[in-house]
């Protein structure tokens, strides 16, 4: 059985600029044919087992040639796989999925076609320039900048004779040529020119100039491909219009150390707030298999007064079991919870559930505080938590009433990213790295390696709470600023307003 290729337009690169058909065609692929301008971010939302393979293209650096290109797709299809042929922009906005469709269709595999938001659109609009506008512009035309054929020329006298904006895209080496051609067939020197890098994403970059100058300016400034070129004078409108480079996290690089599974939700306030997110996760959560401690405190749960829960690894992993045990949140009517932050009460709230006991600082002197004052002899107390937490909770309770605790998962090293690490730290391409826990600091220094430390001394290393900062301290990591609020949004809040 033959299967079938989907051509998806992944947009300018802005990971929530894809349609959602295209992410639904990412999710079902079974080989993912990708290339230099898709955000790689895409790679996490495909299902497991899924074949990755890569084509990017630069500018005479060709992974894989065109020809190669649409023999794969048509391999895999033939095959009988589902192929997500995943092109930054717009497949058919100089992405040569016209080919690729011709290709497949003179083969009889059948495909789709994903529209994308195209950088000559998208790009512009996160640069600040409206493609057209009433007072500058009726019109627009997107021109390639690289011809198939090097003989061929473009018609200059047209081009430079309409009164639209010119988007050139893949450009960048013919750049002086382009201004060259049309100031000589009579575009006004000094007509308006930006130049747009990595569009839409936190590492993008503007440059502003003239018909006359740009090259100049762009020579100075070491812009590179990919790049968008406008020419007109839209491009003056960037002063007002530029929204996406006043984000309060434009442009940093912010280290995740927090494990992958977790890290979800801060990658995404990142991301949405200009920053660029690069997960380095410090630690993985691994559940302990066939706990029967935990079994048979769920099958008694009746016997307890209190559930404490300390995180939201314990709080995932006990309603795991719970379900898989044929219970549900009903199984803890006769129980009182304590969550020891937000993060972890938020967590209880999507099982249907509200803790009645969340101290306001999210440390564990403040729930045993709590705790103290409501138990006694006669309670008895689960704890499900993870290995190697520390014993303050569970040695103190137990010098007032039954305590059981149950180890329910462990935390190990993870990083698989550490030469990529260790390259943007020594390049000095990291702003800040947030640190969630003692854990992922210990980690993330054997990560590193001790002679490495002193790597971290132009990084602002930020702690979401006392005891996170006692251990870097005793590790010799210099906390540049500890949340106010032990949470994630905290970490975040804290970083927000040092930018400000």
């Amino acid at each position: 059985m033959k299967g079938k290729v989907f051509l998806v337009g992944a947009g300018p690169g802005d990971f929530g600029l894809i349609t959602l058909k295209g992410l639904q065609c990412i999710r079902k692929a079974d080989v993912l044919v990708y290339d230099r301008l898709a955000n790689e971010e895409f790679l996490k939302e495909t299902k497991e087992g899924c074949e990755y393979i890569y084509v990017g293209k630069k500018s005479s650096e060709h992974t894989k040639t065109q020809d190669e290109i649409n023999e794969i797709i048509f391999k895999k299809a033939q095959e009988g796989k589902i192929v997500t042929r995943l092109k930054g922009g717009d497949p058919y906005v100089f992405g040569r999925g016209g080919e690729e469709g011709e290709y497949l269709y003179d083969r009889d595999i059948k495909f789709e076609v994903i529209p994308g938001i195209s950088s000559s659109i998208g790009g512009l609009a996160y640069a600040g320039i409206p493609i057209t506008h009433r007072n500058y512009a009726s019109s627009f035309h997107v021109i390639t900048g690289h011809l198939k054929d090097d003989n061929q020329e473009l018609n200059w006298k047209a081009l430079s004779e309409v009164n639209g904006t010119l988007v050139f895209l893949m450009g960048m080496s013919n750049l002086e040529k382009i201004t060259e051609s049309l100031i000589e067939n009579g575009k006004d020197k000094n007509t308006a020119v930006a130049i747009v890098n990595w569009a839409t994403r936190p590492e993008q970059r503007v440059v502003q100039g003239e018909l006359h100058n740009i090259v100049e300016i762009v020579k100075k400034d070491g812009i590179g491909s990919p790049s968008v070129i406008v020419v007109g004078n839209v491009a003056t409108l960037r002063d007002k219009l530029n929204f996406f480079e006043d984000k309060p996290l434009f442009g940093k690089n912010i280290v995740i150390t927090r494990s992958r599974a977790q890290s979800s939700s801060l990658v995404k306030s990142i991301e949405e707030l200009g920053g660029r997110a690069v997960e380095m996760p410090a630690i993985k959560i691994r559940k302990i298999e066939n706990n029967k401690k935990l079994e048979k405190s769920i099958e008694n749960l009746k016997d307890y007064d209190y559930i404490v829960f300390t995180s939201t690894n314990g709080v995932d992993i006990f309603f795991e079991e719970l379900f898989q045990k044929g219970f549900d949140s009903r199984a803890l009517g006769n129980c009182k919870i304590a969550a020891i932050g937000k993060g972890t009460e938020e967590r209880l709230s999507t099982f249907g559930l509200r803790a009645d006991i969340v101290p306001e600082r999210a440390i564990g002197e403040a729930l045993l505080e709590e705790l103290s004052n409501v138990v006694d002899s006669n309670s008895n107390v689960l704890i499900p938590r993870a290995e190697g937490a520390r014993r303050l909770i569970v040695e103190e309770l137990s010098k007032v009433c039954k305590v059981e605790e149950v180890i329910t998962y462990t935390t190990v090293k993870d990083c698989p990213n550490k030469d990529e690490l260790l390259s943007k730290l020594k390049e000095n391409k990291v702003d800040y790295i947030t640190f969630t826990s003692s854990s992922t600091v210990k980690n993330f220094i054997e990560i590193i390696g001790d002679e490495n430390i002193g790597l971290l001394d132009n990084v602002k290393c930020i702690s979401i709470g006392p005891i996170t900062s006692k251990t870097a301290k005793e590790l010799g990591v210099k906390i540049y600023r500890e949340a106010e609020e032990s949470s994630i949004e905290g970490v975040l809040e804290t970083i927000i307003n040092e930018e400000e």
